[in-house]
């Protein structure tokens, strides 16, 4: 009897270890089908037209996720669609924290307080009446409206990124969301090369170099539409636009107080301040400000910003593959509307804005 029983516990240890194992094993191999098409869209990323088109690895990494997102993912077990999931959320989270060594404040406060100035009131401006055109005109969802406007305002699929935990929103929608930005950046950044040989920007060298980085979307695009400007304004270009990457911090500790607050007030009556703070935003501002130390060598901070990337790109492919056309179908042709829409008032307000501020 004595021998029964410990055979018994022994078994049920045996089985209790197994369940424990089996999903940690099956998450792994969905985090790792996702590292494999990270790999595939960084080496697409490095050919010739994708770099000519200034499409980063993110980019092509989300298109990869969601072609596969709507072909094969029948094909796979159930139980690796955790380690997808793992990817969007938690390594989305480790990666825009690392984004932070991206950015130093030196460089921010190098543009001068016009340059900080205008990339606050683009990122302040575009959120606001993105999302009000957006949910009060066009009819969308609160969470499609926010990414899209993020992703216009801040800076590109990196924002949107940012933007989707806490706006607890869904796959579809920040596909879309990243889809507007691929069109509208793209488009940015050949026409604004070609608005300013028709000599229709009248600003100093330095003034081009603020409003290409305070109303193109994405680093990458404003890095190809500003090189054809002189060096000194093509790095107030990039510094400007890494100003409003700085900005996700205080949009996303906003809005994801308005968001909780909503959500509890809905619920309780009360929002808790401390429960809505994003804390990976927090992180985020603290890694960049540790990395304006420049305590660490410069080939320490490249290989960081590196694997970040690659960790983003993993992020992006997780997120295509939980996407499903169906479901973009139902907010496509509003986000589109609404992106456009930004893209002008970008286009034309920012010009004047900068006018303003800058010359």
């Amino acid at each position: 009897m004595v021998v029964e029983i410990n055979y018994s516990s022994s078994y049920l240890r045996e089985v209790t270890m197994l369940a424990i194992a089996t999903p940690r094993q099956h998450t792994l191999h969905g985090i790792l089908l996702v590292a494999l098409f990270a790999i595939a869209a960084h080496t697409i990323a490095q050919t010739g037209i994708m770099t000519h088109l200034g499409l980063s690895p993110l980019i092509v990494g989300i298109l990869l996720g969601a072609i596969y997102g709507n072909t094969l993912h029948q094909h796979i077990p159930q139980e690796w669609h955790a380690g997808i999931h793992f990817s969007a959320r938690k390594i989305l989270r480790l990666a825009i924290i690392l984004y932070g060594f991206a950015i130093t404040l030196q460089e921010i406060a190098s543009i001068g307080w016009q340059g900080i100035v205008l990339a606050a009131l683009v990122v302040t401006s575009i959120l606001t009446v993105g999302y009000l055109i957006g949910t009060k005109v066009l009819k969308m969802d609160s969470e499609t409206a926010l990414l899209t406007s993020a992703g216009s305002g801040i800076c590109g699929a990196a924002a949107v990124l940012a933007m989707e935990p806490v706006t607890k929103a869904q796959g579809h929608q920040t596909s879309v969301a990243v889809a507007t930005v691929v069109v509208f950046g793209t488009l940015s950044m050949f026409l604004y090369p070609i608005l300013d040989g028709m000599h229709l920007f009248q600003l100093s060298n330095e003034a081009k170099g603020l409003y290409f980085g305070a109303t193109i979307h994405e680093v990458a695009q404003v890095v190809g539409a500003s090189s054809i400007l002189p060096t000194e304004a093509q790095d107030y270009a990039v510094i400007e636009k890494m100003t409003r990457v700085l900005m996700i911090v205080p949009a996303i500790l906003v809005v994801g107080w308005l968001v909780s607050r909503k959500k509890s007030t809905n619920q309780t009556g009360k929002a808790s301040l401390v429960s809505s703070i994003p804390w990976f935003a927090v992180a985020f501002l603290a890694v960049a400000a540790f990395n304006s130390l420049n305590l660490l060598p410069k080939e320490i901070v490249s290989s960081i910003h590196q694997i970040d990337t690659f960790l983003l790109t993993m992020a992006m492919v997780a997120l295509g593959m939980e996407t499903q056309v169906s479901k973009m179908k139902q907010v496509g042709g509003s986000a589109f509307i609404l992106a456009g829409i930004l893209f002008f008032i970008l286009l034309v307000g920012g010009y004047f804005l900068v006018r303003l501020l800058a010359v």
